[in-house]
């Protein structure tokens, strides 16, 4: 059945990713009409969200980001399918990393790197960054329940020599090449809401108290390695700028959840600034309310 599905279903990706982008927006704005209009895809949990986090803004105000982010998470969907055949200049021309030399001079100082970022503007197209720097990068993520799919998608990180890796894979992997002297960059989207059961750390995130996940920054801590954070700004459809900022060249000298503290801090910016390129559909603040006393 698996199979099936991916037989069925690749065509049509494939058909998608070939389109120049013009014709590539205008099936986005077609996604937007049905997932927006007609599914309403998760619109009150988007609304609910909003409203949590911006108490100050008015209606027309919340109504105005709930649909300039459906907008953009259309163009995100189109934006994932193009990486399967998306060339590498291309990618380079519209991915733009300001001050890649973060990273080279980390390298000169044999540092590995826990890379933060949260759910904002894109996530997909960071992995071109591997055509620019000489360490080994792994990024942790959910693995696909379609065991097809899920193969797509790590074929299409490893064109950069980018490799993909699950939470229980993370630590051992890590090690491994630690004790090769290997130097590894290891990308965190990290600001998604943990299990209840497993949140062992709480603090505020847009005015609300909510679980946190602190394994970049454990990670960071045992193999003393450098945390960064990357700002990416959305220039305009299907470009975008990405910054590098120093959180700690040696992580393990910062008290425990500071560097957490601080990425979630450069977040909430990015929030402000533009709200409406992050992830909304998330049920980011699920668990508020349920902190153990």
């Amino acid at each position: 059945m698996q199979f099936l599905s991916y037989i069925i279903v690749y065509p049509f990706l494939w058909i998608i990713s070939i389109l120049p982008f013009r014709l590539l927006y205008a099936v986005s704005d077609g996604i937007y009409v049905l997932v927006y209009h007609i599914v309403g895809y998760r619109k009150n949990v988007v609304l609910d969200n909003l409203k949590l986090v911006f108490p100050q803004k008015s209606e027309a105000e919340i109504l105005s980001i709930r649909k300039k982010f459906y907008h953009h998470l259309c163009d995100m969907i189109v934006e994932s399918i193009k990486s399967i055949t998306i060339s590498e200049a291309e990618m380079q021309k519209r991915y733009v990393f300001t001050n890649v030399e973060e990273i080279h001079e980390l390298e000169k100082k044999n540092k590995s790197i826990v890379l933060f970022m949260g759910h904002y503007a894109s996530w997909e197209w960071i992995f071109i960054l591997q055509t620019q720097i000489n360490h080994k990068g792994y990024a942790v993520y959910k693995q696909l329940s379609n065991k097809y799919f899920d193969r797509l998608v790590k074929r299409i990180r490893a064109k950069y020599n980018s490799h993909l890796i699950t939470t229980k894979e993370t630590f051992p992997t890590l090690i491994k090449a630690k004790q090769k002297k290997e130097l590894t960059f290891n990308g965190f989207v990290f600001d998604q809401s943990p299990k209840l059961h497993k949140a062992i750390y709480w603090q505020e995130f847009m005015g609300v108290r909510v679980p946190v996940h602190v394994g970049a920054e454990v990670l960071a801590k045992r193999l003393d390695m450098a945390t960064l954070f990357l700002k990416v700004n959305k220039i305009k459809r299907g470009y975008y700028q990405a910054t590098f900022s120093t959180i700690a060249l040696n992580s393990k000298d910062l008290k425990d959840f500071s560097i957490t503290d601080i990425a979630l801090k450069r977040v909430e910016e990015q929030l402000y600034e533009a709200p409406e390129f992050y992830l909304w559909t998330h049920k980011r603040w699920k668990h508020r309310g349920k902190e153990p006393k």
